[in-house]
């Protein structure tokens, strides 16, 4: 019996090929970041909200274009970071050149009081009762 024939040998793509289609390549990543190591990082959380003060440079890297386009309303962070497809360390270290820049400006998340004002109750209560 005759082994059965082997199928025609296939190159694997060239590296670059792979790499370019990876957007969590390691290397591009570094060069997003300009290879800064993030110790300078503002702080900055995931529900911090980031609105746009100006509009994308043209020396403006693509990255911190879309940044500057999509946050013309408030977004928070980990919504950059989602939009993006990035990493949120990476996020952090585009929009820290961003706010020494003073491209950007970030905001606290509006946080809402634990408990309801009274009279506002009172009043919802009072509007339900009359239906």
């Amino acid at each position: 019996m005759t082994p059965p024939p082997q199928p025609p040998f296939r190159e694997p793509p060239p590296q670059r090929e792979r790499r370019a289609k990876d957007p969590k390549d390691p290397e591009r990543l570094y060069v997003i970041t300009g290879g800064t190591d993030g110790t300078e990082r503002a702080p900055l959380d995931l529900v911090t909200l980031i609105v746009a003060r100006t509009e994308p440079k043209p020396s403006s890297s693509p990255e911190q274009a879309a940044v500057l386009r999509m946050c013309r309303t408030p977004l928070s962070t980990a919504e950059i970071s989602a939009y993006l497809n990035l990493p949120f360390s990476v996020v952090t270290v585009l929009l820290g050149e961003l706010l020494a820049a003073e491209q950007v400006q970030s905001r606290a998340p509006v946080i809402r009081n634990a408990t309801a004002d009274r009279s506002l109750l009172e009043a919802v209560m009072h509007g339900l009762q009359k239906l």
